[in-house]
């Protein structure tokens, strides 16, 4: 569709790392979570944000 490549682009265009993430992006993030790794990991807020979040502060 013409218009979905153009919201695309947009939606690229402000991301810091100039792309939308992957799904396996997130899911890297959550399975660490998850495991017995992040066991030391308290009361954090994790923003998997491809770096959207600190342009904005």
């Amino acid at each position: 569709m013409a218009g979905e490549s153009g919201r695309s682009e947009r939606a690229n265009s402000i991301q810091p790392l100039g792309r939308m993430g992957e799904p396996k992006e997130v899911a890297k993030v959550v399975t660490f979570l998850l495991s017995d790794k992040s066991s030391y990991v308290s009361g954090s807020d994790w923003a998997v944000d491809g770096g959207l979040g600190a342009r904005s502060a």
